[in-house]
């Protein structure tokens, strides 16, 4: 009986079965959760660290030293390696000071030195010394200056050849009033000495006398 039921009624089952499973199928769909859209953001570009280089400071040469050559009445002559703003007192300390026979009143030690200088600290009543200070301003001694015009006064100043007037060159053993001339106009026409031989060009003066007034000139 069951089965006879079931057949007349297939039609009606198989719809109400439809129905529910399309039913079912609604529901479960309207339950699931709302997605929510993709949001697609623009890339933002990233700052480059750019390197900065530090500036190195300059760096500072080293003064360059000064070589003086030191003889006479000192402990122990010889060429000594001085600082830059070094006076003649430091190179006299260099060499071991003074000796008990040495005429410092004839030396100005206050003197700032220079390279290459020579610094020659005479003996008390040494006859005809070289300059004190050679290739550099040579200080007068005292005694000397009470007396400017005597050719002792002329050993302790060197002479230069190129800026001199007449009266300074007159001044130099063998030079007169006329050779004194000839050397100025010697440096106008040919211009300025660029060594102190270059005078045995100027007429009258020999190697006799070149030698005479050698170390009381300088072109510098």
């Amino acid at each position: 009986m069951s089965s006879s039921w079931l057949d007349r009624n297939r039609n009606v089952v198989f719809s109400l079965l439809s129905v529910a499973a399309i039913g079912g199928a609604t529901i479960f769909y309207l339950q699931q959760p709302e997605q929510k859209s993709i949001e697609i953001l623009p890339v933002t570009p990233t700052a480059t660290l750019v390197a900065t280089a530090t500036p190195v400071p300059p760096v500072s040469p080293t003064p360059a030293m000064l070589r003086v050559y030191i003889t006479g009445a000192v402990v122990k002559s010889d060429v000594y390696v001085l600082p830059q703003g070094s006076i003649v007192k430091d190179v006299i300390e260099a060499a071991g000071g003074l000796m008990a026979e040495a005429d410092p009143v004839r030396i100005n030690q206050a003197q700032e030195l220079k390279d290459q200088q020579h610094i020659h600290v005479p003996l008390l009543g040494e006859e005809n010394p070289p300059p004190p200070i050679q290739d550099g301003q040579v200080v007068s001694s005292q005694a000397n200056q009470t007396n400017s015009n005597s050719p002792g006064a002329a050993a302790e100043t060197l002479i230069n050849l190129n800026t001199a007037t007449l009266e300074q060159l007159d001044q130099l053993p063998g030079i007169g009033p006329a050779i004194a001339q000839r050397i100025i106009d010697y440096r106008q026409n040919v211009g300025s000495f660029t060594s102190i031989e270059q005078i045995t060009e100027v007429k009258g003066i020999g190697d006799a006398t070149f030698e005479k007034i050698k170390p009381l000139i300088t072109i510098e």
